[in-house]
């Protein structure tokens, strides 16, 4: 997955690199909030980030919150890194719009399987945004029978917008996706199909 490093320290920039790269990660790195919050621009950008607390430019929370804001970028998910370890730092940085958290000095098991949470959630996402996408555009393609639709009492034939009347299959064939395959229904059969055949077998031959 592609993820986003920022972090203005040099030293554990490269560290992260190293691992998430290590780990089969296509990495992107910034320095400063400003450069990060550019990255996460547009349909290719990274969908995952790993951003420093404290950086220049704008900080991990007011990028989280920026995100949340944002049409296009409110999904992402975002692992801030912080030396704060208190419980009211963790709850503001949640509260800012981070989805989970690593304290610093940081170990590479428990970044790899908070990375691994946020790499399963970034996949739902797109699974869910994929079926949404497709429904959307099954239902563009349902063609839909609404309103009063005037029926003739005798006939049964519908007339449509442009009044002239028409066959009942005929109307719904046009208005929507069906086809009709036809039959006898068993009142029909009783009263029309049978005296008809009895006729015929009356005749004369």
């Amino acid at each position: 997955m592609r993820i986003l490093i920022a972090e203005d320290d040099a030293v554990i920039r490269a560290i992260l690199e190293a691992g998430l790269a290590s780990w089969g990660h296509e990495v992107v790195t910034c320095a400063d909030g400003t450069q990060a919050w550019e990255a996460l621009q547009g349909e290719e950008a990274p969908r995952l980030a790993l951003l420093d607390w404290m950086m220049p430019g704008m900080d991990g929370p007011q990028i989280c919150r920026k995100l949340r804001q944002t049409p296009g970028t409110e999904a992402v998910y975002v692992i801030l890194l912080t030396g704060r370890d208190r419980r009211e730092d963790i709850v503001a940085g949640l509260e800012a719009g981070a989805n989970d958290y690593v304290t610093k000095p940081f170990d590479h098991d428990e970044l790899r399987a908070r990375l691994r949470v946020g790499v399963r959630m970034v996949e739902l996402q797109k699974l869910l945004a994929d079926r949404v996408r497709d429904l959307e555009v099954a239902m563009a393609n349902v063609k839909q029978l609404r309103g009063l639709l005037p029926i003739c009492s005798y006939c049964k034939k519908v007339r449509d917008d442009n009044n002239y009347w028409q066959q009942v299959e005929a109307y719904v064939g046009q208005h929507s996706e069906a086809e009709f395959s036809h039959s006898i229904c068993p009142d029909c059969y009783e009263t029309i199909v049978k005296p008809e055949l009895r006729r015929h077998q009356s005749k004369p031959r």
